[in-house]
């Protein structure tokens, strides 16, 4: 489910992600390639056991498809209750946790994790609230020791990182609910020039997913254009998403129309998912593609200066001869983006996709 408004680049309102290694890009595989369309509004994936789970956003989101080697869907299993918004998908203790957290119009009361058994379907709500209103999120972490970690999704690039009040495990959360949830801090993305996502969206600075290594040593969230790699050294993901000195890196991601899902398999390597909502109308879902050893990319601390994020070979059609900006570019980006929003606000250009309600 989406609500597009169309932007100049909101990215130079938010604060940059000072010093960031940028990693070199990790050539991707294509792992496999979805055929059911059923899988069209992919935005999480999972894995368990190396068994492969995905689910879709509105409207696909009441039930997971367990997926094959090839991705072919090997059975669908029904979400245990009625969902408003599932965005994301994680596993933890052997449970499937279904991130009913999308929000585009921020109208909603509660959000909530579902657990789900990926082999019969039972499972429960826990409904949590937000300390500062509503907001729409696309993205779950589940820490080491069980904390769930919210990211919201910002048009302004700056995105509020969440937990439980009481620091509650998943396992801990009661049901219904509601859980209380208090912010952590903001993790703030920057423009990247990496080539991707829907088209008259700032894809670098909108966080669409997340994803934990299957031993906790890295966590990831991406954009619907790069991944940003985490060290959590002490399992505390969420302090790490909002410390500006914590060891991070960002890789440039390949070009997906619209890039939401991602996970970590048990070798390392990053698989990553798409919607084809701005991809090929002929029908064809976009591959699940693998990064190898993503993983194990260099951490680093803040460095002096920021570098230039080098993309991977763009599709045909794509524009690639666009570099990233300099500091001193964004500056004059500034004052063009600020002028094209107040444009696009006065036109009220508006593309809205239906959205069900519980």
């Amino acid at each position: 489910m989406r609500s597009w408004l169309v932007v100049g680049s909101a990215a130079v309102f938010a604060t940059t992600f000072s010093g960031t290694a940028f990693a070199a890009p990790i050539g991707p595989e294509t792992y496999c390639l979805p055929t059911d369309p059923g899988l069209a509004e992919l935005s999480g994936l999972t894995s368990i056991d190396g068994v492969l789970y995905a689910i879709g956003d509105s409207g696909a989101d009441d039930r997971v498809a367990v997926l094959d080697a090839n991705c072919a869907v090997d059975r669908w299993i029904d979400v245990p209750v009625d969902p408003y918004d599932v965005e994301d998908m994680t596993a933890y203790d052997g449970s499937l946790w279904l991130a009913d957290i999308g929000d585009n119009q921020m109208r909603r009361d509660t959000v909530a994790l579902t657990r789900m058994n990926p082999t019969t379907g039972v499972g429960e709500l826990h409904r949590l609230t937000y300390p500062d209103g509503a907001h729409d999120a696309e993205t779950v972490l589940i820490e080491p020791g069980g904390r769930p970690v919210i990211v919201t999704k910002e048009l302004s690039g700056v995105s509020g990182v969440y937990v439980p009040t009481g620091d509650e495990s998943v396992t801990e959360l009661s049901s219904p609910g509601p859980t209380a949830l208090r912010k952590v801090g903001d993790m703030a993305f920057s423009a990247t020039g990496t080539v991707g996502g829907p088209p008259f969206v700032v894809g670098s600075i909108l966080a669409t997913g997340g994803a934990v290594s299957a031993d906790g040593t890295v966590a990831a969230v991406r954009t619907y254009t790069d991944a940003y790699l985490f060290d959590p050294s002490d399992g505390d993901i969420a302090s790490a998403l909002v410390d500006p000195n914590a060891p991070r890196a960002v890789v440039a991601l390949p070009d997906q129309p619209q890039g939401e899902a991602l996970t970590f398999l048990d070798d390392g390597s990053l698989l990553l998912g798409s919607e084809a909502g701005f991809g090929p109308t002929d029908g064809t879902l976009p591959p699940i593609l693998r990064l190898p050893d993503a993983q194990f990319v260099e951490l680093a601390g803040p460095e002096p200066a920021a570098r230039e994020s080098v993309s991977p070979t763009p599709s045909a059609d794509r524009s690639s001869d666009t570099p990233a900006a300099t500091d001193s570019e964004w500056g004059f980006r500034a004052a063009v983006a600020a002028g094209v929003v107040l444009i696009a606000g006065a036109v009220g250009f508006t593309v809205r996709r239906s959205m069900r309600s519980r």
